[in-house]
């Protein structure tokens, strides 16, 4: 495996990514909450960038992963100025965003910023806002009370070691909502959603659907899916959903 490239944003920080040469509309993977892009769903996509002649580029947000930064360090606000830099600088043309979990909600604020450079999006699980409406909305008293006492509250995982959940995230998150304003997605858009997902509940995908605008946006649900979306039926949906979308936007040009 080689060695990510290094690019160093306006800010400062230092992120970690490949990009795989190829035909426009280029494609971005945006991965989730502690995850990294050397995950599952990002590699295969990859694999099929290459096979394809597809540009597609990967790359781990700041306290992620291989890129600079302490996790606790970061926000919405920040991981989500960290992708827009790498639409800005390490990527031209029309690019089809990919997110998965907090991706996905990452991805629409990107969305939101760049619409010019948006040619479609497919999400994964996305999970918009949740650090207001599942992380402090789940808080007990006694947790409310330590992240207001100590700024941060540790919270299991089922992926590895506790994670910290600070009161710079919560609030920086509530700055970054999507679902209370209007969200306009006038390209492309597909959402894939397992129903058997523990850490996004299918209600939030349904949400999703209703509350954005746009001529061209379906709901996929997968019966029995669970939150990591990587089996090898799931693999092909999401290959297939990025196809669908690159194929209309082509067609939109």
């Amino acid at each position: 495996m080689h060695e990510p490239d290094l690019f160093k944003t306006p800010q400062g920080r230092e992120l970690a990514y490949h990009r795989t040469p190829g035909d426009s509309p280029g494609v971005i993977f945006l991965g989730g909450f502690m995850s990294d892009m050397d995950g599952t769903k990002a590699r295969y996509l990859e694999d099929w960038a290459r096979q394809t002649g597809r540009e597609f580029l990967r790359f781990d947000y700041s306290g992620h992963g291989q890129s600079s930064a302490r996790f606790e360090e970061g926000s919405i606000g920040i991981w989500a100025e960290d992708a827009m830099q790498v639409v800005d600088h390490l990527s031209q043309g029309p690019q089809i965003l990919v997110g998965s979990s907090m991706g996905g909600w990452i991805a629409l604020l990107v969305a939101k910023s760049r619409p010019e450079r948006i040619a479609g999006l497919v999400t994964i699980a996305a999970a918009p806002d949740f650090t207001e409406d599942s992380m402090l909305a789940g808080f007990d008293t006694a947790q409310r009370a330590a992240l207001e006492a100590d700024g941060v509250v540790y919270l299991p995982s089922d992926y590895g070691d506790p994670y910290p959940v600070t009161r710079n995230l919560i609030e920086d998150g509530r700055r970054h909502l999507v679902l209370r304003d209007r969200l306009d997605l006038e390209f492309p858009v597909r959402f894939l959603q397992g129903t058997d997902d523990e850490d996004v509940d299918k209600s939030v995908a349904m949400t999703l659907l209703e509350h954005a605008t746009g001529a061209d946006m379906t709901l996929t649900m997968v019966k029995g899916a669970d939150h990591r979306f990587s089996d090898d039926t799931c693999l092909e949906l999401i290959r297939s959903s990025v196809e669908e979308v690159t194929a209309r936007a082509e067609m939109q040009k």
